[in-house]
């Protein structure tokens, strides 16, 4: 999709946004609730549940920063925004924090004025078609029909890919994933192309998820991550650090259930500066010693809120990939608390 008035709109507010809104930290305290915006529901990532607790991996995060600021995972309020609402919702102030599946790029960094302050899935856009359809390979889709998001980088990608195989497709605009769900299973469309992420949990959320199949080719980096406005320096290292503390209990071996006796016990030297056990990490950062415990003890540690949420184990089935930990091959890698 190209550059439009409403990007350049979208870009002025973000950019008045950096001045107006630079104490979020002080704003979060002085409310006592963390506004966090997050997906209208991608299963495994940010969805409801059956009592309409907002739940997953993205989710995890908002959780993790409430109870380092709020000191309690709870005070959270989530606001559903779709690929088109979500950066508007961000730049008004209408949230604190977006935690969305949202790729960092260029221009989203420099020309809304958003600040993504780490990456939490390491993603790629893949397709998704019916069994039935005989199709093993996305260069087999030359004349699709294809269900695309608006608002999101799926859309130039999509016209990239195509462009650069000589192929044609016939895109079917939809708004969010519920809706690219229905138009596919509809028949509207004969693929569905988004992150592979969330054409696992979309596949997972299905009745007949093995009559679906992901075509093995990725088209393109999706690094997704939190984002922030733009000038608000302190609350974005206030999130930054939330989720490098999460990376790096994994790697330290600190978990939700035994942060409490390594804060007591250990003896590495980056685990005390972590749990607060020697240092003024805190205090750097306008918290408290404790800050990451109450993080690790509300959500778990990386490892713990990939597994729970979107992991093997799980309906959704994610291997870790490159998002295992730099030790294992990964991406996953946090910068040194010292």
């Amino acid at each position: 999709m190209k550059k439009s008035v409403f990007l350049g709109t979208l870009a002025l507010a973000g950019l008045a946004s950096g001045l107006a809104f630079a104490g979020t930290l002080d704003d979060v305290k002085a409310r006592g609730e963390l506004i966090c915006g997050v997906n209208t529901g991608l299963v495994g990532f940010g969805a409801p549940d059956a009592n309409g607790n907002y739940q997953g991996f993205d989710v995890d995060l908002c959780k993790a920063v409430a109870a380092v600021v709020l000191s309690d995972p709870s005070k959270v309020k989530y606001v559903p925004t779709t690929g088109e609402t979500r950066f508007t919702a961000l730049a008004s102030g209408e949230v604190d924090l977006l935690v969305r599946n949202s790729t960092w790029t260029y221009s989203r960094d420099n020309d809304l004025k958003l600040d993504f302050v780490a990456v939490n899935y390491y993603d790629g856009q893949g397709f998704m078609v019916k069994k039935d359809l005989g199709v093993a390979s996305a260069k087999e889709l030359d004349g699709a029909t294809i269900c695309i998001q608006t608002g999101t980088t799926t859309e130039l990608n999509l016209a990239d890919y195509f462009k650069a195989n000589n192929m044609s497709y016939n895109p079917v605009s939809v708004v969010d994933d519920a809706e690219a769900q229905r138009q596919y299973m509809t028949g509207a469309c004969d693929a569905f192309t988004t992150d592979a992420s969330g054409l696992a949990a979309a596949r997972a959320a299905m009745g007949d998820p093995e009559n679906h199949i992901i075509l093995p080719e990725i088209i393109s980096k999706e690094p997704l991550g939190p984002v922030v406005r733009h000038g608000d320096n302190n609350w974005a290292d206030v999130v930054r650090w939330t989720f490098f503390a999460l990376v790096t209990a994994e790697e330290k071996g600190v978990t939700s259930t035994n942060v409490a006796e390594v804060a007591s016990s250990s003896q590495d030297p980056e685990v005390k500066r972590l749990l607060g056990v020697e240092g003024d990490l805190g205090a750097m950062l306008g918290l408290d010693a404790d800050w990451a415990i109450r993080a690790i003890s509300a959500v778990g540690n990386y490892g713990e809120i990939f597994a729970r949420h979107i992991g093997e184990s799980t309906p959704i089935g994610l291997a870790r990939g490159l998002n295992a930990q730099w030790t294992q091959g990964g991406l996953i890698y946090s910068p040194p608390f010292r």
